[in-house]
């Protein structure tokens, strides 16, 4: 049976699977093939219940669905699959197909896809207004920063062989500096890209060399990449600048020993920043360390905000200020032991 027999389910959000009484899949749609992280080849060559680690509530109710001939629901279902820990919360809804009851329609509705949607229109509104909030201090600073160091360079003119009153002249004029780079980071996302065709291999790879030069000793970076993926029209070093912040984060987190995954996917029929696409690209950014606080996880985007006392605040909002840009979303998932940084990039209308 091909998709084409199932056009009508081929856009639909909500990922869709028909099934046979012995459990073998008939069809997926890309939704299906999104929440299982698998291309419809792969996971048609599976049973349904054998996507997953722990199936028993599954296939009691593909059961008493085809026993019964009648329509299943379930409203909260936590399913596992084979090569992901993170449980998937599905509402399940299970539908026979066919008067003789050999198929079924199965429905497996994240229930956290709402949220999700609601979240990512508030991140957009936050980002909005930081934005115009950082563009307007990062000026105010940086008017009599200039006035600051020409009058500290003047003052140290005047003291001539002073040199332990010159000790102080200089502090003034580093910490200006100082303030003047941050000045200049803060306003880094406001200036224009320039885009062209890249490969994001070529990105990931730009980065990995840089990482692994600052840390040579206790880091392994590993690569996990889907090499068939198009090429992406992005402004190149904005995206390094993306990967490298989130990937320096996660290095200082594990203080510089433990593992990093770079991986890519593609994803079929995403909605980025209220507009639909047929493909996308999928990015992530895995690490081992101990998972971000707590207490700063409903607002760790937002401008100076850090878990290190050495840290400036900058590197998350810099690199979603670049995502959003790009019409793409940036978001994680975070427990002690496996931090995920997920960016989800349009590829093509």
């Amino acid at each position: 049976m091909t998709s084409s027999s199932f056009a009508g389910l081929e856009l639909l959000d909500t990922p869709v699977l028909i099934v046979r009484t012995d459990g073998s899949l008939d069809y997926v749609n890309p939704a299906s093939e999104n929440l299982l992280a698998l291309g419809r080849r792969e996971l048609l060559r599976h049973q349904l219940t054998g996507l997953f680690q722990s199936s028993a509530a599954l296939k009691q109710a593909l059961d008493t669905a085809f026993k019964n001939n009648v329509s299943f629901i379930e409203h909260d279902l936590e399913l596992k699959l084979l090569h992901n820990e993170q449980p998937l919360h599905v509402a399940l809804s299970i539908t026979p197909i066919d008067n003789d009851g050999s198929r079924a329609l199965v429905e497996l509705r994240p229930l956290d896809q709402q949220l999700k949607i609601a979240n990512e229109e508030r991140l957009l509104l936050q980002q909005q207004a930081n934005r115009e909030l950082i563009r307007n201090l990062a000026h105010e600073i940086k008017n009599p920063l200039g006035g600051i160091r020409g009058a500290a360079q003047l003052l140290e003119h005047e003291l001539g062989d002073r040199d332990d009153l010159k000790e102080y002249t200089e502090v003034i004029k580093e910490e200006a500096l100082r303030l003047q780079s941050l000045v200049d980071r803060l306003l880094a996302p406001h200036r224009r890209h320039v885009s062209s065709e890249i490969n994001i291999h070529e990105v990931l790879e730009r980065v990995r060399s840089i990482v692994l030069a600052e840390y040579p000793h206790g880091l392994i970076i590993w690569r996990d990449y889907d090499i068939s993926l198009p090429t992406l029209v992005a402004d190149k070093e904005q995206l390094i600048q993306v990967v490298l912040n989130i990937t320096r984060n996660a290095i200082q987190a594990m203080k510089a020993k433990g593992e990093i995954i770079l991986r890519t996917r593609v994803a079929r029929q995403v909605t980025l920043a209220r507009k639909r696409y047929t493909l996308a690209l999928k990015l992530q950014i895995i690490d081992n360390g101990p998972g971000i606080p707590e207490e700063i996880r409903d607002h760790i985007f937002y401008p100076l905000v850090t878990g290190r006392a050495e840290g400036t605040g900058l590197g998350l909002t810099l690199a979603q200020a670049f995502v959003h840009q790009h019409g793409g979303s940036i978001e994680f998932e975070s427990r002690p032991g496996c931090t995920c940084f997920t960016v989800m990039l349009p590829l093509g209308n």
